[in-house]
């Protein structure tokens, strides 16, 4: 039912929901004055459902005709008002000979005065379908204002994930070269490799540098090409593996969401040890308060973090480059329903990012 819901046209909804509205009213309309001893409950209802739903239908094809390529589905100016007037002559000219037919027929000996037999009925039309159509157009109007505000969301979401990607590129750029500097001077050949991996890096990643977002597939194959050239500057001090299940692959997720955190464990927790150490950067599929969510962890089995620096590290509102650009993008991305969390390693041996996000439609 509910997909069937989704694979309805916007316009026929709209038609629908408008349409048990003016019914709705109709009923109640009929109920008052049947309540006031104003005729019959039978014959109120055939003039209220008969006036109110041709009035509805005159008013909503002209407004739908007049307003087709228009953002707010209303007509501007004076057609919009045109609109309502024969909206109301149409309903009320056909509604009522269908009403009087009706009365007439279930009622023979039934007399209708002026005031019963047109007037009343044209003050409650001219009332209710103004009414009624001032409602709708404020209704349309402000779900247009809604999917505005969403759109320029969306816009500033993506302007901003796109700032902290041109922060993040020179961070990891200015790393590597600094890196390969050392490396010519100390092992050429070494040096000639890295750099050769580091154009193949470029070439790969640059295509889509300014993309706000990309597949897990493509953001572990970009630690890949990372962790290759770190390898050849660190060697066999160096190991890492790289685990996603191919049925998370297609997961949408901002661009560089975790080389910073590969970075900083490198740096801060593998380089300052002269054996080195492993880095294991895992996706997954869990469930969290009946909400699929996505895992990623990044560990390592560096030096770790002692508990004074993991708290300071752990606040969101310190300036640590890899960790508050993670955050941000995580906040611009999914907000509050991201997690992020920095911690000691179970095994007392290195640390654990782990981070968390809704499971969202693969593309």
């Amino acid at each position: 039912m509910h997909n069937m819901l989704q694979r309805t046209p916007p316009v026929v909804l709209m038609l629908a929901r408008h349409g048990l509205v003016t019914v709705a009213v109709c009923v109640l309309i009929t109920t008052t004055l049947t309540l006031f001893g104003m005729g019959t409950w039978d014959v109120n209802f055939v003039y209220s459902i008969s006036i109110g739903l041709l009035s509805w239908l005159c008013i909503e094809f002209g407004r739908l005709k007049f307003s087709r390529s228009k953002e707010v589905p209303w007509p501007y100016g004076w057609r919009g008002g045109a609109v309502v007037a024969v909206g109301i002559l149409v309903g009320f000219g056909i509604g009522t000979l269908i009403g009087q037919s009706y009365q007439k027929l279930v009622q023979p000996n039934s007399h209708l005065t002026r005031f019963d037999g047109w007037v009343l009925p044209m003050m409650i039309t001219v009332f209710t379908t103004t009414a009624m159509s001032f409602v709708f157009y404020m209704f349309g109007k402000a779900r247009y204002l809604q999917m505005q505000a969403a759109q320029a969301e969306r816009q500033a979401a993506e302007a901003r994930l796109a700032m902290l990607q041109t922060q993040l590129e020179p961070h990891m750029m200015f790393n590597t070269l600094a890196n390969l500097r050392v490396l010519i001077a100390t092992d050429p050949e070494r040096a000639q490799t890295m750099l050769d991996h580091l154009i193949d890096y470029l070439r790969a990643t640059l295509g889509s540098s300014r993309s706000t977002e990309h597949s897990l597939r493509d953001e572990f194959a970009r630690l890949q090409d990372y962790l290759a050239l770190m390898q050849i500057r660190m060697g066999s001090r160096l190991a890492f593996t790289l685990d996603l299940p191919e049925s998370l692959a297609r997961m949408n997720v901002p661009p560089l969401l975790l080389q910073p955190l590969v970075e900083n464990s490198i740096r801060h927790g593998l380089e300052p040890q002269l054996k080195g150490g492993a880095i294991r950067v895992t996706a997954r599929e869990i469930e969290a308060h009946s909400v699929r969510k996505i895992e990623l962890t990044v560990s390592d089995t560096g030096c770790g973090i002692a508990e004074q620096k993991l708290a300071d590290v752990s606040e969101p509102n310190r300036q640590h480059f890899g960790t508050s650009q993670v955050r941000e993008r995580l906040a611009t991305r999914y907000g509050d329903a991201a997690t992020f969390e920095l911690k000691a390693n179970p095994n007392h041996i290195g640390t654990l990012v782990r981070i968390t996000f809704p499971l969202e439609p693969q593309t």
